[in-house]
């Protein structure tokens, strides 16, 4: 059934357009106090984002339409997902059964634009850096459908709404399924917002680089919305793993509370770790987001346990 939730719509949105640079805000300055630096505001990423959209872009003589429509693509695919997504609430803006279907197909979509605004710029390199994102990427859809699969086959709900009322079961290994969904997920976010060990996004080797590469001849607001997305979509992942972990029958004040200290969690989790790993030769990524997979098929290990042997309710 399609339902439109009207007291979620005004807080969601707020999340929605305010919190992915405040995310990459803390990330960057996580960064820098490792690195024993002073580092940028937090609220840096809003100056730049405001700075770019102000300039004029720069377009190959080589390219089409395509090239030009490609970012705004992006952000639309990114923003009409984030209509499923409870972002800083119980509910989601827009809620049907299977809206995660949509929400994954719209995230593939904003891939393909990404790639297809990278190939029509006519140079070797980003096409390189589309072919190397896609592949990546493809690795962590059936990831998520094997985990948000899972917890609608554990809770009976066929909508991201419902499927987060997973903390009101008391079956044996709940804690654990959440947990290893938690770690998934955030492979996940790691993934698709293209950070270390993935993707560097502050390098600029050109051979080494994935996303980075595929950008190199954005510029202006182009640039802009492209960077606004690539937050946005660690900001959703975020969300799940924040709608999970938050017990539902929260009063909606300690709920968004709770909300912004998980995800600004996880946004220091993040710059920890670039600031402690290295990003993986390019082999080997393809193993590491194999784990997410593999993760995946022990969730559903697990929760195949408890309902219909080994694991019985309490």
């Amino acid at each position: 059934m399609f339902e439109i939730n009207w007291n979620s719509l005004i807080l969601n949105f707020i999340f929605i357009f305010l919190f992915p640079l405040f995310f990459i805000g803390i990330i960057n300055r996580v960064k820098s106090f490792w690195g024993g630096r002073k580092g940028p505001s937090v609220f840096q990423p809003f100056y730049d984002f405001i700075k770019l959209l102000k300039k004029s872009e720069v377009v190959s003589s080589t390219s089409s339409f395509v090239f030009r429509i490609a970012p705004d693509m992006i952000l639309a695919s990114v923003l009409a997902a984030s209509m499923f997504v409870p972002v800083g609430t119980h509910k989601s803006i827009i809620s049907f059964n299977g809206d995660f279907i949509v929400f994954a197909y719209l995230f593939a979509a904003a891939r393909f634009f990404g790639a297809l605004g990278a190939m029509d710029v006519g140079s070797s390199f980003e096409g390189m850096g589309a072919s190397r994102e896609v592949s990546f990427s493809t690795l962590a859809e059936p990831a998520f459908f094997i985990v948000i699969s899972t917890i609608i086959f554990s809770t009976g709900n066929e909508n991201f709404s419902g499927i987060f009322e997973m903390l009101k079961r008391t079956r044996e290994g709940t804690v654990l399924v959440i947990t290893l969904c938690a770690i998934a997920l955030f492979i996940m976010i790691i993934v698709e917002g293209c950070r270390v060990p993935v993707d560097d996004p502050n390098t600029h080797l050109e051979l080494t680089m994935i996303h980075e590469v595929m950008i190199l001849d954005n510029s202006g607001p182009g640039l802009a919305f492209i960077t606004y997305a690539s937050g946005l979509k660690m900001i959703l992942y975020g969300s799940i793993i924040a709608n999970l972990i938050i017990p539902p029958n929260l009063a909606p004040g300690f709920f968004t509370l709770s909300f912004i200290l998980i995800l600004s969690g996880l946004a220091v989790l993040i710059g920890v770790i670039e600031s402690v790993m290295a990003r993986m030769r390019m082999p080997h990524i393809p193993q590491f987001t194999l784990v997410m997979i593999s993760i995946g098929l022990l969730i559903l290990s697990i929760t195949a346990l408890g309902l219909y042997g080994g694991l019985t309710p309490k």
